[in-house]
């Protein structure tokens, strides 16, 4: 007897099979994935797609599935049109109010706002900056590897390798201590996979906002007791620096700097570890780009960062909200609908990138939207985030070149493109 495959399940054929809202999608294979992206690629313009239903907050007005490398930069330079604030760049829903009491940071504000907190908490990632953390990211790189050659081949390489450097990088840089790393990586687990049942057991919707919510709550709490103590008793760390930092007469209130922090534990941490991890798969999948870099390891670094960012893409997507009615591109957004801007999609543009699933170390120009779109949310640790990916590639490639991954597990998720645990062997 033939049993029918399900038809949420079918092959992809046809851009109307396909819904971004859908949960059930993003559980499809990668290559079934890409295929209907490229689909979306294919339209005149954005697909207009009905907003999950969610039972905590009324149903949205739909969202542009903005799927195109142009129409996210066009997008991207004009946040006064398209804005980062009205519940929550980072989810297509409308988040409830006291979701901004931990998520409220500056990722999900417009100017003024956005730039008087970027202002204060930016001279902490310049260049200049990021170069006095070098030294600091080698040694744990070089400690990273000394464990993993000591544990052997076998251990799962998002855990003993991708996690830590960022991480510990992250946690040293605002001064918590050791103790503290386990507490924060499974925090930031949840908020980031908060859909995927090994991090929230619970499938239903208000269980998912309550682990949300909790995690949110015990990240803030951990810091702002760090940030009270720092006051009276700053050290060099960037607590320290962010508490007591006076830009102009402007100051960060314990509850900006408590969702500063889960900001930069979840971007800084959850994104470079994927990228990390992603690299891993990229250069076992194509070993001939793994033999080209260990020609010169230094040498096509740069290059090959870039090109892990472009195809890792670990942040699948950011919304934003028109606010008024304007055409881009030929497309015309509506005041109060919704504009989501899938860069993982356009890190994938033909139109921008020859061959754009070829994984090429040697691949310039790279206009990637790894990082986000131009503009004023471009992402602030960028600079920290390719130090980490090229040091650890270093010493990886440079004391265990034979290293090559397993079969990956991805997080289940719409929004972090992320790899969960993967299996390592040299």
């Amino acid at each position: 007897m033939t049993v029918e495959t399900p038809p949420e399940r079918r092959p992809i054929t046809s851009y109307d099979q396909i819904d971004l809202s859908d949960l059930d999608f993003w559980a499809r294979p990668m290559a079934e994935r890409e295929h209907a992206f490229e689909l979306l690629r294919e339209r005149d313009a954005p697909v207009f797609f009905a907003e999950p239903a969610q039972t905590f907050v009324p149903r949205g007005p739909g969202y542009h599935a903005v799927v195109r490398h142009a129409d996210i930069l066009e997008i991207s330079r004009n946040p006064a049109v398209f804005s980062s604030e009205g519940g929550g760049a980072t989810n297509i829903v409308d988040m409830p109010a006291e979701f901004a009491e931990y998520f409220g940071s500056m990722i999900n504000m417009d100017d003024p706002r956005h730039a008087r907190l970027r202002r204060i908490v930016s001279r902490a990632f310049t260049p200049k900056m990021i170069q006095k953390f070098e030294d600091d990211v080698r040694t744990a790189a070089t400690s990273i590897v000394d464990d993993l050659l000591e544990k052997g081949p076998g251990c799962d390489f998002v855990t003993e390798v991708a996690a830590r450097l960022p991480l510990k990088i992250i946690c040293d840089m605002m001064g918590i201590p050791e103790k503290d790393y386990t507490f924060v990586f499974d925090r930031s687990n949840v908020i980031l996979g908060s859909t995927d049942p090994e991090y929230v057991p619970e499938a239903d919707q208000d269980a998912i906002l309550t682990a949300l919510l909790t995690a949110g709550a015990e990240l803030q709490q951990l810091v702002q007791d760090l940030a009270a103590h720092r006051a009276e008793h700053p050290t060099t760390d960037l607590t320290s620096s962010l508490v007591n930092a006076n830009v102009d007469g402007e100051r960060l209130t314990l509850q900006e700097f408590g969702s500063f922090f889960i900001l930069l534990v979840v971007a800084g941490n959850e994104t470079t570890r994927n990228a990390i991890s992603q690299g891993l798969l990229l250069l076992t999948r194509n070993p001939g780009e793994k033999a080209r870099w260990l020609t010169d390891i230094d040498g096509h670094a740069p290059k090959a960062v870039e090109e892990i960012v472009r195809l890792a893409a670990p942040v699948n997507y950011m919304r934003r909200k028109v606010t008024r009615d304007v055409e881009v591109n030929g497309t015309v957004y509506r005041e109060g609908e919704k504009a989501v801007l899938y860069y993982w999609s356009a890190n994938r543009d033909r139109a921008v990138f020859p061959d754009p699933y070829r994984f090429d170390i040697t691949r310039d120009p790279n206009p990637h939207v790894g990082f986000g779109g131009p503009g004023p949310h471009f992402c602030l640790g960028a600079h920290l985030a390719r130090r980490e990916i090229t040091l650890m590639f270093r010493e990886l490639l440079a004391r265990v070149p034979q290293i090559t991954a397993d079969r990956p597990e991805w997080l289940f998720s719409s929004f972090i493109n992320g790899v969960k645990h993967l299996p390592c062997d040299f």
